[in-house]
């Protein structure tokens, strides 16, 4: 593997240092994705919320995380830098680099990527949503790359306090983004519906749901005295039972798990090689 060339992934950890699931995630998809596809990929953590650690333009791709709490953080030392460093990503990608750079942005980064381009309204939900819950389509979502192989609905974990919805039609159209996927319609609920993917320009893409979750590690939450009550007295009984149900499932968020991530790996390796 030493005569394949290099491919550096920065992964930016905006969980703050609360214990989570997602970084396992990431760990077990890459880990998967070089034996898979006998790639020369390595992969360095930067705990950006927590420490202020940031990546420099050395790494070939980005992903960032989710974390907890509120995403309107502007005035924060390392939302700043956040910000610094994607300013750089995009000045190199507009600039006459062969290669261009990827990033992933998932659920609080996502809404902090909202929150730069003024994509909709960024608020605290009534109460948190948490679940593996069925994600819409819309407007040819389906057909972008990260999304090849996926159904309509297709099955993800969605786990956050807060939402970004009403999407800003003008800003999309302004600056060229796209809404890929919304959340399921609830017609008895007079809310409005999260935008769950969009395609900032093309070469950023962000979810707000966590495609980088797995049974295992959604069964673990589950599981535990505190979160199937917080399901309960949220959902009910049998909207719980369901989510136990959806984990056994392969066809639910084990496919989206093996689907959306390899597949945006596929998309930013791509285009290295073709550079």
């Amino acid at each position: 593997m030493s005569d394949k060339p290099q491919i550096k992934v920065a992964i930016l950890d905006l969980y703050n240092g609360v214990a989570n699931q997602g970084m396992r995630g990431f760990n077990e998809i890459l880990n998967r994705y070089k034996t898979k596809n006998n790639t020369n990929i390595t992969w360095q953590v930067f705990n950006t919320r927590q420490d202020n650690q940031l990546p420099d333009l050395s790494f070939d791709l980005y992903i960032s995380s989710g974390g907890p709490g509120n995403p309107l953080s502007e005035n924060e030392e390392w939302d700043k830098n956040y910000f610094k460093l994607i300013d750089a990503l995009e000045e190199y990608n507009a600039g006459e680099n062969g290669s261009k750079k990827h990033m992933l942005f998932i659920c609080h980064s996502f809404q902090l990527m909202c929150r730069r381009y003024n994509l909709g309204e960024i608020s605290l939900r009534r109460s948190p949503s948490f679940g593996i819950l069925p994600v819409h389509f819309v407007d040819g979502g389906a057909t972008d790359p990260v999304f090849e192989g996926l159904a309509d609905p297709f099955y993800a974990v969605d786990s956050r306090s807060w939402q970004v919805v009403h999407p800003n039609e003008a800003q999309f159209e302004k600056i060229g983004a796209k809404v890929l996927a919304i959340e399921k319609e609830r017609p008895y609920v007079d809310l409005p519906r999260a935008l769950m993917a969009i395609r900032f320009n093309e070469y950023f893409v962000g979810t707000q749901f966590h495609p980088e979750a797995d049974p295992v590690g959604m069964m673990a939450y589950l599981v535990t005295e505190v979160k199937k009550k917080e399901v309960i007295d949220e959902h009910g009984e049998a909207k719980y039972n369901e989510m136990i149900a959806r984990l056994e499932d392969p066809d639910k968020i084990l496919h989206t798990q093996n689907t959306l991530i390899p597949n945006f790996l596929d998309q930013a390796i791509l285009s290295l090689q073709e550079a």
